[in-house]
């Protein structure tokens, strides 16, 4: 079996701002882009978003990261590729 660290390694990265537009129709000028495959959304469009009577928040939290590093990002990416496996909006 391959490690965490060796699967990351062998994973092609893909543009976010590509990703954001093809996935969740989302353009460039909402983006913060914190290199070519890290971003943040504007506020401004998030608030233009409507409101969705039967939407669900997820809050993840942490004190501390694990020994092993992984902390809120790592469970958060992991929990939306689940719900999205069983076949879950998770946007």
């Amino acid at each position: 079996m391959r490690s965490d660290i060796e699967i990351a390694q062998a994973a092609t990265l893909q543009r976010v701002a590509e990703l954001a537009h093809s996935y969740l129709g989302i353009s460039d000028e909402h983006l913060y882009a914190y290199g070519h495959h890290k971003a943040k959304l504007s506020l401004k469009y998030i608030e233009t978003l409507p409101a969705r009577k039967s939407s669900k928040l997820v809050l993840v939290t942490a004190i501390s990261p694990t020994p092993a590093g992984e902390g809120k990002t790592t469970t958060t990416v992991g929990l939306g590729d689940a719900l999205c496996k069983i076949g879950k909006k998770k946007v």
